[in-house]
């Protein structure tokens, strides 16, 4: 049986990534997964690192349940809309809060960090408003991508990362919607069959 999170980054419940969110779990559960799910939108923590790294703030329960769940995984679907070419405030303040050093990541001698989240694999799903994919790469060089994927993710460890572009969504149409709902939960049964890395 596969461990699977699913964390939604956006604030609103009832957001289009809700319905990304759900249709994947139904999805991976009817496939015979396990399956967590985070919506960062409902937690309860402040999203802001006041002292940066110069002094360690207190884990919320919320971030501490939510670090369990990550532990927990053997893959890790994120979703999440992209604003201003990146995450929501609120997926970046987890970020900040929960992947602290000792904890996700770790730097050894001579300043080489090493993932803490090793032996996971990872699904990212971005949904856009009004940007196409094709101008999301060849414009702005998939930039909130680089950030989740290699600048996050793959610096804690998590490998094998598999990327979904859903947009631009002012374009679509109910059709449009079901369709990549079908898609969605094609990965889903995917990620729970697949027993090797992508």
């Amino acid at each position: 049986m596969k461990k699977i999170l699913v964390v939604n980054g956006h604030p609103d419940k009832e957001s289009f990534n809700s319905v990304i969110a759900h249709s994947y779990t139904k999805s991976a559960s009817d496939a015979g997964s396990e399956v967590r799910n985070i919506a960062l939108g409902e937690l309860n923590f402040n999203p802001n690192l006041q002292f940066g790294y110069r002094q360690r703030m207190e884990l919320e329960p919320d971030l501490l349940n939510a670090l369990e769940d990550i532990k927990w995984s053997e893959h890790q679907v994120w979703i999440h809309p992209m604003w201003w070419l990146g995450m929501p405030a609120i997926m970046k303040g987890f970020f900040d809060r929960a992947f602290l050093p000792g904890i996700t990541f770790k730097s050894n001698k001579g300043g080489i960090s090493e993932g803490l989240l090793t032996g996971k694999t990872g699904r990212i799903i971005t949904t856009a408003g009004d940007l196409h994919e094709d101008v999301y790469k060849d414009m702005y060089k998939s930039s909130g991508l680089v950030q989740l994927k290699q600048g996050i993710l793959e610096y804690c460890g998590v490998s094998s990362i598999q990327n979904n572009f859903i947009g631009p969504l002012y374009e679509f149409d109910e059709h449009d919607r079901q369709r990549w709902i079908g898609k969605v939960k094609d990965f889903a049964r995917l990620d729970s069959t697949h027993n090797d890395r992508f």
